[in-house]
């Protein structure tokens, strides 16, 4: 019997309807839908996506830092000429001239950063590891850490995290280090006395030390940026191996103001420290000839050890000559009371008991 209803279903059936039965609903057309239809995902925008995003600013915008290089260009290379002057001189000079002014540098730090560690108290700490009741050790400690790195050693560039001295698997600190490393290198055509200055103005944005500067010795964060950026200016085997930042003031590591007054402080702060150095190059240079002319008539190895270890630092004990040089404690004084009275060195603490010398420059 013919069923005039199968037959028009079967008529009306179409490609896009041949999936569709008695039971299914009609199609309806978007446009009379009383809600609007969803996103496709497929085509999803990054700005598009719900949630938080993460912040897309650059950490330091290098653009900027080597537009002001370009019109501090030439301090920038005056700087650079005393630095030559500076590297040319200790390269000339005794190995422990470079050793008088890392230890130099290391204690006007520690006052920068508020430790104030005396010049004598850190040459008793390098040499003996000795603190007063009254002395904080950690603040000997964390000058002491800077006196070591600026002497020579690994470089923040070759490992940075085994130059601080930190654990690679501090919180946070891999991704720190990397942050910095970055910017670092998207600073790569600098000349190395502007990278220094982003590198420390860099430091506490990454933090790199937070969380850690109040653990233990471990250093402030301000002498870790400067010590690592005095390190990091003088790159290729400088014989100089740090670039003076605290000697006769600090003036350069003043942060504040836009890229090109950081950098112009950075420069004219390290200049003058060079200056500092290289006077005081002279002034021991000066004296370590006057020293050996006047002792020169004097026997023995003593007096020659001892304008040596006055000459590399500057500030000595009897104690401190006898760990240094090998002579036994009474030819030490004997010797220290002969040249205090032939105007050469000069007792700077005025009691009867742990007494200190320094050459009179």
């Amino acid at each position: 019997m013919h069923n005039p209803r199968k037959n028009s279903f079967l008529e009306d059936e179409s490609p896009q309807s041949a999936d569709l039965d008695l039971f299914d609903p009609d199609p309806v057309v978007e446009d009379d839908l009383w809600f609007l239809p969803g996103p496709d995902h497929a085509v999803l925008q990054a700005h598009d996506l719900p949630g938080p995003r993460a912040d897309q600013t650059p950490l330091v915008d290098v653009d900027v830092w080597m537009a002001a290089e370009a019109t501090l260009a030439r301090p920038l290379g005056d700087l650079a000429l005393r630095v030559g002057t500076l590297t040319a001189r200790l390269q000339a000079g005794p190995v422990g001239w470079r050793h008088r002014l890392a230890l130099t540098e290391a204690a006007d730090l520690s006052w920068l950063a508020g430790d104030r560690v005396p010049r004598d108290r850190l040459a008793l700490w390098l040499t003996f590891r000795l603190a007063g009741d009254h002395e904080d050790a950690q603040a000997l400690g964390r000058a002491g850490w800077a006196a070591r790195r600026l002497q020579g050693g690994l470089a923040p560039q070759d490992d940075l995290a085994a130059f601080l001295g930190r654990q690679s698997e501090e919180t946070g600190l891999e991704d720190q280090i990397a942050d910095w490393q970055d910017v670092m290198g998207q600073a790569a055509d600098m000349h190395p006395l502007t990278r220094a200055a982003l590198g420390f103005h860099l430091w506490p944005i990454v933090e790199v030390s937070a969380g850690h500067a109040m653990g233990g010795a471990a250093p402030l964060p301000l002498m870790e940026a400067a010590v690592v950026a005095a390190r990091y200016a003088m790159q290729g085997g400088n014989a100089a191996l740090f670039l003076p930042l605290a000697l006769g003031g600090a003036g350069g590591l003043r942060a504040g103001g836009a890229a090109q007054d950081r950098l112009q402080r950075w420069i004219a702060g390290a200049d003058h420290a060079t200056r500092a150095a290289l006077r005081l190059l002279d002034e021991i240079a000066e004296w370590d000839a006057r020293a050996t002319k006047v002792c020169a008539g004097l026997s023995g190895r003593t007096p020659p050890q001892l304008i040596r270890l006055l000459r590399d630092w500057p500030l000595i004990s009897a104690p401190m000559a006898e760990a240094e040089t090998g002579a036994s404690r009474a030819a030490i004084q004997r010797n220290l009371n002969w040249m205090t009275k032939a105007g050469i060195i000069r007792e700077v603490t005025g009691q009867g008991r742990y007494r200190f010398w320094t050459g009179v420059m």
